[in-house]
């Protein structure tokens, strides 16, 4: 194993506590030969094993074994020790999303040309099932959409904003506190992690190789309590979503095409995703045959995510002791990754502007010359102080169009006379 973390801990203590039935379902005991670390010495009661079996030599450990559980994170060393791995002819299990969505495709193509199995099942979700479900169970089916809560952090800070009032900053310092967050929290609150995880889901999803790169990303540190109070209004709920799915006719010259996104949205308090609280993930499915799909549980956690790396090493120890391999890479569709501007979406735009006559007629009119069309509009007077004139909050809700169009809607909403400020612009999902 290399790396012995909260995550590495507690798969090193259920790979010695639990031998005897992980050998029953392997066919075969396994034996932890080693563990690498930075630095030995250090008290590790807590993982079961000897402190012999501790080393900083990493490069030779993964040369010594069958199976290679990788749990340090990040690019290097991960990917040199991973790739080494295959070259010794051992199978690697990882739980590293940031690696997989830069660098997938290399992976696999290591993985087939030694002939060993690539599993990742904990790089996504922590221990909710899903990654085997979308490549294997729903191998014989056709994705359309997957839209999912897939990161703990950012979800319990939107879920103390919107059940307690707090401001972010408040709620990622309760975040920190409770170990859900970081002390350098930004690869969650900027959507790093989520854009990660989204890439990987719908390079599965829709057999096409989607890097990190594509997926269009935006996080939650601009998300206030104004917004959050305006969700409400509305019988929504405010959340982090990482979404990927088809558009485009199969039939035309251009034919389909994937879009993947990850950005706060107003999400209806009736949707499944709505009742997602704290720290937790979901991921709901949407697919031709199967109709539509939910998976829900813990999304991180040092025992939830080794869960799912030793249900990744049954599976590889299985294939070691009878033959056979997992599946590899799936990319035969090839579909075009299509830039934000081509996504079809709902904007909530809250607006203040001056409270006299004339004022809705020229918004509805930039509305119109971009081609959105309007579903709901609300005014509320905000008496101005003092000598101020009166102005009045405008909150306009659109039907779906093209991201282009209402982004460009927008900026020309903020260049009209009668509109003193665009307070604030979020995208509703989840009809």
């Amino acid at each position: 194993m290399l790396g012995c973390g909260v995550v590495g801990t507690q798969v090193a203590r259920l790979l010695t506590a639990h031998a005897d039935e992980l050998a029953a379902r392997s066919g075969r005991a396994l034996d932890l030969v080693g563990i690498a670390v930075r630095r030995t010495g250090r008290d590790r009661q807590a993982t079961g094993v000897a402190p012999d079996r501790f080393t900083t030599d990493a490069a030779s450990l993964v040369t010594e074994a069958d199976i290679v559980i990788e749990v340090i994170g990040g690019i290097e060393p991960a990917r040199t020790l991973i790739l080494s791995a295959m070259e010794h002819g051992a199978s690697v299990v990882t739980a590293n999303k940031a690696l997989l969505a830069q660098d997938g495709p290399a992976l696999y193509a290591a993985a087939d040309r030694f002939g060993v199995d690539l599993y990742f099942e904990a790089a996504v979700a922590g221990a909710i099932p899903l990654v085997r479900p979308v490549r294997e169970s729903l191998a014989g089916d056709r994705i359309l959409r997957v839209l999912g809560i897939v990161n703990g952090t950012t979800n319990y800070v939107l879920d103390q904003m919107d059940t307690t009032g707090a401001g972010f900053a408040e709620a990622v310092e309760q975040a920190q506190a409770l170990g859900y967050a970081e002390a350098d929290p930004t690869a969650d609150v900027e959507g790093f992690d989520a854009a990660a995880k989204a890439a990987i889901l719908a390079s599965l999803a829709f057999h096409t190789r989607v890097p990190a790169s594509a997926v269009y990303r935006e996080g939650i540190t601009e998300v206030s309590a104004a917004d959050v109070a305006a969700a409400r209004q509305m019988g929504c709920v405010v959340k982090l979503l990482a979404i990927a799915e088809r558009s485009g006719d199969p039939s035309s010259e251009l034919g389909e095409g994937v879009s993947v996104r990850v950005h706060p949205a107003m999400l209806p308090r009736t949707h499944p995703l709505a009742g997602v609280r704290g720290a937790f993930n979901a991921v709901f499915v949407e697919a031709e045959a199967a109709g539509e799909l939910m998976f829900y549980g813990p999304g991180a956690g040092g025992e939830p995510t080794a869960s799912a790396v030793l249900g990744d090493v049954v599976s590889v120890a299985r294939h070691r002791v009878q033959g056979g391999r997992g599946p590899g890479e799936s990319s035969y569709a090839d579909l075009r990754l299509l830039p934000m501007g081509r996504t079809w979406t709902r904007y909530h735009v809250s607006l203040d502007v001056a409270d006299r006559p004339g004022v809705l007629a020229q918004v509805a009119q930039v509305f119109a010359a971009h081609e959105v069309s309007i579903e709901t509009v609300r005014q509320q007077l905000t008496p101005g102080v003092g000598e101020a004139a009166p102005r009045a909050a405008l909150v306009v809700v659109t039907h779906k169009a093209t991201d282009e169009a209402l982004a460009a809607t927008v900026d020309d909403l903020g260049k009209l006379d009668v509109v003193q400020a665009v307070a604030s612009v979020m995208r509703v999902e989840g009809d």
